[in-house]
């Protein structure tokens, strides 16, 4: 699993039985999913208690970027419970997903670049967990799919993400059909960002957190915020305001600072 050189859970209460939360020096924070069965299972208190361990870290402006892992190599995420969806009602099924949509919406509009490390399975809500991350990094052995339809309901919530991210063909294939793709497909549709053999897993999530952590803190959330901006706004909406957004960031002094370390390596 990741190591981080500091271990900081006393700032979060809300790390507790099901979101282990560590934060090292470098401003790196780890989310881990425990005690939630050997696939990572969505329930509603698990849900809740990742949801509010993004929230605490969301408020803290030294956090630069956020890991997000399950306990074990199995798999990140099985999917929801469906256990506890088996005897749900209409409200109480709309309960049970918009939590889940809570938590997807707070890992996707984190203010700090969100990291999914993704071993072995990643099915249903879990891979709409992940595609609310900004960097989905799968091992080879990833299998991901969205197999709602088969226990009778429809993929929902960040699932609508999927026709921009890998078109809308591809969408209609995982969705209606509800197949599993291999960690070479879901890289070739561009579900996921990397792919690397399972025992380099670890290092590659460091080698990326690292160097995002390395960068101006501002500027990075910055460009995360003007990606969601871009997602929906006209693209002449998109390119005019962010004439705006450049000259801000040398209100920041970190163009400044980045711009003539780079000139002194070139002398």
């Amino acid at each position: 699993m990741t190591q981080t050189t500091q271990t900081d859970t006393r700032q979060h209460p809300a790390a507790g039985h099901h979101a282990g939360v560590e934060v090292d020096e470098r401003g790196i924070a780890t989310l881990t999913i425990r005690e939630a069965g050997s696939l990572n299972i969505l329930g509603t208190p698990v849900v809740a208690a990742l949801t509010a361990a993004v929230q605490a870290l969301a408020s803290r402006d030294d956090i630069r970027v956020l890991i997000v892992q399950g306990a074990g190599e199995k798999g990140f995420i099985g999917g929801a419970d469906i256990k506890e969806m088996a005897s749900l009602t209409r409200a109480s099924g709309e309960a049970f997903i918009s939590g889940l949509r809570g938590l997807c919406d707070a890992l996707r509009h984190f203010p700090a670049p969100v990291i999914a490390r993704m071993p072995g399975w990643c099915l249903g809500g879990g891979l709409e967990l992940a595609l609310a991350c900004d960097i989905r990094i799968a091992a080879d052995n990833a299998q991901l799919g969205m197999p709602e339809v088969k226990v009778g309901i429809p993929s929902v919530i960040h699932a609508a993400l999927m026709p921009r991210l890998i078109g809308n063909a591809r969408a209609a294939w995982m969705l209606l059909t509800g197949e599993i793709s291999d960690a070479q497909e879901a890289l070739a549709w561009g579900l996921v960002s990397k792919v690397v053999p399972l025992a380099g897993l670890d290092a590659e999530v460091q080698r990326v957190a690292t160097l995002l952590a390395g960068f101006g803190p501002t500027v990075v959330r910055q460009q995360k915020r003007l990606l969601r901006e871009w997602e929906d706004a006209p693209l002449d909406v998109s390119i005019a305001n962010s004439v705006k957004e450049f000259g801000s960031a040398f209100e920041t002094g970190e163009p400044q600072r980045y711009m003539n370390e780079f000139l002194e390596r070139k002398r």
